[in-house]
């Protein structure tokens, strides 16, 4: 159904790289997810650390299907209050400084291969809606720049930005009104952020989307979000797979699990999210 287009995020699985990289070959996945190598971000890393990641991706018979950046995790304006939430070892940095890291990225994505990169909608304001022109206006640069680079940006719904949601999410893209700025589609996080992402989030997204990332995650009695294998939480996988191979989605699934059993290691936790995928899939 989805497994030739299915791959992880590889320091969701271990932050060795090359650990990583020979597990999803090993379960027969498609492609990598490239976000953190041996500790670093990737968009900090040397050409020639980067062309030695995309031998050791090939040499296994996968593909770097996208760089999953950090680009445009940062304030809007340094001296308004603003949500903030992980960076994946990038230090706070300007809007402008962003940009610069923007062409950087695209570099590297030419270096490894692919078109895709993940972005955000700024750490999120008190008040987003106030603050919309503002976020379009800069999102609508980031578009024109991937347009004439021949890249496609993934605007990825995180509560702790201004896109939180899947209707955030979808009015910005439209907003945006450009073919190099899509969704990213994590029902994860809409459940994680206390939303329902099936059917209601999906409806909203579904027009918007050019690629998938699959966790799952539930609110816990004291009110705080977890992730977990998918299946075991507030998100119908199951559900969501078929309507969007119903509605025609062509486009790849990454694994993002966020789950770490206590007591174990990211690659259980991934593990054993592949494992509920492939079991909940041989009912459909």
């Amino acid at each position: 159904m989805i497994w030739n287009r299915l791959g992880v995020l590889t320091d969701e699985v271990s932050p060795d790289f090359e650990k990583a990289l020979n597990w999803a070959a090993e379960q027969g996945l498609q492609h990598v997810e490239i976000r953190v190598v041996n500790g670093m971000n990737v968009s900090v890393l040397a050409d020639d650390q980067i062309v030695g990641i995309r031998k050791m991706v090939e040499e296994r018979g996968l593909y770097v299907s996208a760089i999953a950046s950090p680009l445009f995790k940062c304030a809007l304006d340094p001296k308004r209050l603003v949500e903030s939430g992980d960076t994946f070892g990038q230090k706070e940095q300007s809007v402008e400084e962003h940009f610069k890291k923007l062409d950087r990225v695209i570099e590297i994505a030419k270096l490894l291969g692919t078109t895709r990169i993940r972005i955000f909608s700024f750490w999120r304001e008190l008040e987003p809606e106030r603050h919309r022109d503002e976020i379009v206006h800069y999102l609508k640069r980031a578009g024109d720049i991937a347009a004439r680079e021949g890249v496609i940006l993934l605007l990825e719904n995180e509560p702790s930005c201004n896109g939180g949601f899947a209707k955030e999410v979808a009015a910005l893209v439209s907003a945006i009104d450009s073919p190099a700025v899509r969704g990213l589609w994590d029902p994860g996080n809409e459940a994680y952020g206390a939303r329902e992402a099936f059917p209601s989030g999906y409806q909203y997204m579904k027009n918007a989307l050019a690629h998938v990332h699959l966790k799952d995650a539930y609110i816990r009695q004291d009110g705080t979000p977890k992730c977990v294998p998918l299946g075991s939480g507030n998100v119908d996988i199951t559900a969501q797979i078929k309507a969007l191979e119903a509605d025609g989605y062509a486009g790849l699934y990454t694994i993002e699990t966020h789950f770490v059993p206590e007591g174990g290691t990211q690659l259980t936790g991934t593990r054993m999210t592949l494992d509920a995928l492939r079991a909940l899939l041989e009912e459909v």
